[in-house]
């Protein structure tokens, strides 16, 4: 079922036309080869005729669904023939091998593998961790320690306030018999009120000693139980772990070379040594895992989502996405080993040769028009930046000071301050969101509606950044004006307000299913990539940091 002639797709079309590619694909941001767009289109066919698997990807129903990463991978054959492999990240229908997909690198479900037999003996220690931390004895010990010595106080408290009232009464009897009292009559009463203040203190002291030592006891036997329960959990946790190891050992990818890491030695360098769960489940590593096993030789890759929307990730149904970074670059790196593969864009300097326009200039601050592909700051790797030209070009000055940023996919206006006290009023006016900003967009569809508002809490994407993600429990709050200026070849042009400041905001709001559902045009990250990504900062206006005046700032738009 998974030998190379069932996992050998060979396409229905006519592709005589087609030029094969030069160079594979670069997978974390590339365009697809014409012939992975008809791989992947065939394969699409094939999922909505096929009755292999049972599997709700939410064409029908939206809120029962659930979509899925799939990949084809443009191949020769060792036999020279031209076609593609097919597969599917994770499982579906709870399955690893389904016919016509590539199968999974490790196939931990096999029930001659020590997957099934390590998982029943964590499910067994998870089950008596269960069972023990049930134990009604439990619940029912910190109940009565907790009334226990809600009482103990209770006792204590009005044991204290007995000799409190005892020791005032004593008071005013010896202050009395030293009135009226002769000298040995007053010794006999001064005995006497000494033996009460004793006696009162004795009563507090064995009350505490009889309340410690039936407490004693119970928290004696709650932590035996509390030890168990802490004993059965780092048991749990330890055999998870071995597990997790095993199975990161059995995860060995080749690549073009025939060399082999597996998932623990590919991470051990990287930031996180940890493999993140669900690595080398993907599509892509699948793909080319079979392909350097059975002698195809990988031409391109290009992966889609099929069906609904998740919540958090931008993703579209049949668009095409790239690669993952936290779980696939680690493993795609060494996999490509070998490859002739496409230069990475993004470590490109995209704007060497455009101009960074002065807009307004003066002796407070700089206001420039930055082009697409040009850093707002030096990165990792590309130092040409707004601020790097900007300080080439004002030697002299106390800044440049960085007051905000635009992607380096987005044109449009920039503000840098050139004097300290320039850049504290300007960072003030930024903070306090007395800054009114502008931008353009062209998206990828056809608004119906002449303007609305967007609220989508955001965050980070801890798998995939620099990728962002729309997260009611854990996001930040972000929130978008947009009205629509123009609809033009089937895309929609608009003005768009941010009103808060989150990395990617205007990208994401666009593209996720609950915003606009529409990606910008050109945008690599949340749609398709195209020759730039069609957002502009249009217009910015502020109040100038010396004299006050309300300033606008407005910086035409090539789209």
């Amino acid at each position: 079922m998974h030998s190379p002639e069932h996992c050998f797709t060979r396409f229905t079309a006519d592709i005589s036309g087609y030029e094969l590619p030069t160079q594979f694909t670069f997978p974390f941001y590339y365009t697809p080869h014409p012939l992975c767009v008809m791989a992947a289109k065939q394969l699409q066919q094939h999922l909505l005729a096929q009755t292999d698997f049972e599997h709700d990807f939410g064409l029908v129903n939206e809120e029962t669904g659930r979509g899925k990463m799939f990949g084809v991978l443009l191949v020769k054959s060792p036999q020279g023939e031209l076609g593609f492999l097919s597969a599917f990240s994770g499982k579906i229908a709870d399955q690893n091998l389904i016919p016509r997909f590539v199968p999974p690198v490790y196939d931990m479900l096999t029930d001659e593998g020590f997957f099934r037999a390590e998982t029943d003996a964590i499910n067994a220690a998870n089950a008596e961790y269960k069972t023990c931390a049930a134990n009604p004895e439990l619940a029912d010990l910190k109940a009565q320690i907790q009334a226990d010595r809600a009482a103990y106080q209770q006792e204590e408290q009005t044991q204290r306030q007995v000799m409190i009232d005892g020791r005032a009464a004593r008071k005013r009897q010896r202050q009395q018999g030293e009135q009226t009292l002769n000298a040995d009559d007053l010794k006999i009463l001064l005995d006497e009120l000494g033996k009460q203040s004793v006696a009162e203190k004795n009563v507090l002291k064995y009350l505490k000693q009889a309340w410690d030592e039936k407490l004693a006891t119970k928290e004696a036997r709650l932590a035996e139980l509390e030890q168990q329960l802490a004993h059965l959990k780092e048991q749990r946790k330890t055999l998870s772990n071995a597990l997790q190891h095993k199975l990161h050992k059995q995860y060995r990818f080749l690549n073009n070379h025939g060399e082999a890491r597996d998932l623990v030695d590919i991470f051990a360098d990287t930031t996180n040594p940890i493999p993140p769960a669900g690595a080398g489940e993907c599509a892509a590593p699948k793909l080319l895992q079979y392909a350097f096993k059975h002698g195809f030789k990988p031409l391109a890759l290009a992966e889609f989502w099929w069906g609904v929307s998740p919540k958090s990730e931008v993703r579209q149904h049949k668009k095409f996405y790239p690669s993952c970074n936290s779980k696939c670059q680690p493993i795609l790196g060494h996999m490509m080993q070998g490859l002739d593969v496409e230069p990475n864009p993004l470590a490109e300097n995209w704007a060497e040769d455009k101009e960074l326009e002065i807009i307004y200039q003066d002796d407070a601050m700089v206001v420039v028009n930055k082009p697409s592909g040009l850093l707002s700051v030096p990165g990792k790797t590309i130092k040409d930046s707004a601020y790097t030209r900007l300080q080439a070009m004002y030697p002299d000055v106390e800044g440049p000071f960085v007051i905000h940023r635009l992607d380096m996919a987005t044109s449009g206006i920039l503000v840098f301050a050139l004097t300290k006290r320039a850049n504290k009023s300007l960072q003030k006016q930024f903070m306090a969101r007395d800054v009114q900003k502008r931008y353009m967009a062209l998206l990828e569809g056809v608004l119906n509606e002449p303007e609305g508002e967007i609220s989508l809490p955001m965050r980070g994407d801890p798998d995939d950044r620099p990728r962002q993600l729309v997260c009611f429990e854990h996001g930040k709050h972000a929130e978008t004006y947009w009205q629509l200026i123009d609809v033009k070849d089937g895309r929609s042009k608009v003005y768009m307000y941010p009103k808060t400041g989150r990395t990617h905001q205007l990208r994401v709001h666009s593209a996720h299913h609950m915003g606009l559902n529409m990606p910008m045009v050109g945008d690599g990250l949340y749609g398709e990539k195209a020759n730039r990504l069609h957002l502009h900062a249009e217009m910015l206006e502020l109040d100038h940091p010396y004299s006050k005046e309300r300033m606008v700032f407005q910086a035409e738009c090539e789209f």
